[in-house]
């Protein structure tokens, strides 16, 4: 027995000294604890998705236009495209798996003349992608709870933006304090996450058809094939308009790169928890909608006219008691969401988003980086990029009081900013001026297919979630998500060309916090530049 701890101590700390290495040759000291196992980080990826809280908040997308078919094969068609897109990010995160991840990786592939810039707007694309999911996530869990009070009260209580608001801000507050723990704390957590995801998940599927009285129950007809389009837009556009239940849901699995420096194994770890989470999700929420399509009545328009179609959903199968009881379930683990990514399902988002802030701030390319890019000497971890991400998703849900639709807006941003920043580091790999070398997570010649199709989906989905809710619009109810996402882009634009002060005058991409020369994962062509006085990561030297 004492043989077999020394070996299992020993491989550990072969394996820790493997992932020191590597990212010192990427450029960076370690500065996290490395307390995350690969199941751990697989718990990161799947928790941000949270499947049965995530399709609650996004049914208001899928039942107006299409309904069952939209629920069960809009799901499936857009999770095996979702597939290919953390397919093609999986072997960027396995070459170089490091916390900056997409702008990283960006810098290091694109060709010298624009990587710079590139590498820039991929920052800022995901920073503000991470703490609009983190809105998303917890306006999402507040909207939970005020319909658990409107059942729990028989429908007297009726919740105002301000109410609602009061909410959002106390789940963002209480996921920052869970974000500013300690590293080991975060990590452990992760498997009853897991745990709890899959098995609420089961319970639905198998218990919501049991408990569904006969008169809701829909035929096969009607949930599979019966195509009912509420919104106003033509048939073929709504399905596709549908998608945007999915791809929020399925989206942020770039978490799990960024907390790479706090992860064992992370060159392998990281990949396959992108695409297991995204494989695992895919399946098991096709089976959510396939359920809730067939006993969910034909009265869509009802649904959509409740607090919340899903809780209307569980409360015409299990009643009041029942709906309240599962639902309870349905809201921590929504909880739990937040924090992973940056504050919604609550633990996992904020913890992802922060993460992505920290390395950001590193090199020095947002504003206040100087104390941003500080490491807790109590908990080591970066408090104050956990502070400035819930700050800045507190003001995002200042949108509701502007209407349903502007805080809807939201939901969109953190899917076209974050397709952004996916697809740019992606394009740069085949187009660019590198010389690849994928890590242990490899595709082999199917690499630029998949790029390709992965690429094309982001594109071409990203311009179609700018469009209006409905053809027939006003100022009220136009999707502003292109005010949101081009604000933040055209402000960070402004920000780097800006006269003498301007990132184009001192900013040259990742920042080396190790002297170290770099292995040839990725070779670039030297590029002469002005001497700064912390030299930027050369993919040649560090």
């Amino acid at each position: 027995m004492a043989e077999g701890l020394e070996k299992r101590v020993q491989r550990k700390q072969s394996v820790q000294a493997a992932d020191e290495a590597l990212l010192a040759s990427l450029g960076y000291k370690q500065e996290f604890k490395r307390a995350f196992t690969p199941l751990e980080v697989f718990g990161i990826a799947f928790s941000i998705i949270g499947l049965l809280p995530s399709i609650a908040s996004v049914l208001i997308y899928a039942i107006p236009n299409g309904g069952g078919p939209a629920m069960v094969w809009g799901w499936l068609v857009a999770s095996i495209f979702i597939l290919f897109v953390g397919m093609s990010m999986a072997e960027l995160a396995s070459a170089a798996p490091t916390s900056g991840g997409l702008y990283f990786w960006t810098f290091a592939l694109s060709s010298p003349r624009w990587r710079n810039l590139l590498c820039w707007l991929v920052g800022y694309a995901n920073t503000i992608g991470s703490i609009a999911s983190v809105a998303s996530i917890d306006w999402g869990c507040a909207v939970q709870i005020i319909a658990a009070a409107n059942i729990g009260s028989q429908g007297a209580f009726e919740a105002t933006n301000a109410q609602t608001f009061g909410v959002y801000a106390g789940l963002i507050i209480t996921h920052a304090v869970v974000c500013c723990l300690g590293t080991e704390v975060l990590a452990r957590l992760q498997t009853v996450y897991v745990v709890l995801n899959v098995v609420l998940c089961l319970a639905i599927i198998i218990a919501l058809p049991v408990a569904t009285p006969s008169e809701f129950k829909n035929s096969a007809s009607f949930a599979l094939g019966t195509f009912v389009n509420i919104d106003g837009w033509p048939n073929g556009f709504a399905f596709i308009y549908s998608f945007l239940a999915p791809l929020w849901t399925i989206c942020s699995f770039d978490c799990s790169v960024h907390i790479s420096e706090e992860a064992t194994n992370a060159a392998t770890a990281c990949p396959w928890a992108i695409v297991l989470a995204i494989g695992i999700a895919g399946i098991l929420g096709t089976a959510i909608n396939m359920a809730l399509a067939f006993c969910m009545g034909t009265d869509l328009q009802a649904l959509l006219d409740s607090d919340q179609p899903m809780a209307a959903i569980f409360f015409n199968a299990f009643g009041q008691k029942g709906t309240l009881a599962i639902w309870a379930f349905v809201v921590i683990v929504q909880y739990m969401m937040g924090s992973s990514m940056a504050s919604g399902m609550t633990y996992p988002m904020l913890l992802g988003a922060s993460r992505q802030t920290f390395a950001f701030s590193r090199d020095k390319a947002l504003p206040f980086s100087n104390w941003l890019y500080r490491m807790n000497s109590y908990t080591k971890t970066p408090v104050n990029t956990v502070i400035f991400d819930a700050g800045c998703a507190l003001l995002l849900g200042l949108l509701a009081f502007a209407g349903d639709t502007a805080i809807a807006a939201v939901f969109t941003v953190s899917i076209t900013a974050l397709y952004v920043a996916y697809a740019i580091p992606i394009v740069a790999r085949f187009v660019g001026k590198n010389d690849f070398k994928p890590g242990p997570f490899r595709l082999g010649i199917f690499s630029l297919p998949v790029a390709v199709i992965s690429v094309l989906f982001m594109l071409f989905l990203g311009i179609v979630f700018l469009f209006p809710a409905t053809p027939q619009t006003d100022v009220p109810d136009m999707n502003y998500s292109v005010v949101v996402l081009g604000g933040v882009m055209f402000f960070s634009l402004v920000w780097y060309y800006f006269p003498k002060y301007g990132g184009v005058h001192w900013f040259t991409g990742p920042i080396a916090t190790i002297a170290k020369e770099a292995p040839e994962l990725l070779e670039h062509e030297e590029v002469p530049r002005e001497s700064t006085q912390s030299e930027s990561v050369d993919t040649k030297k560090a």
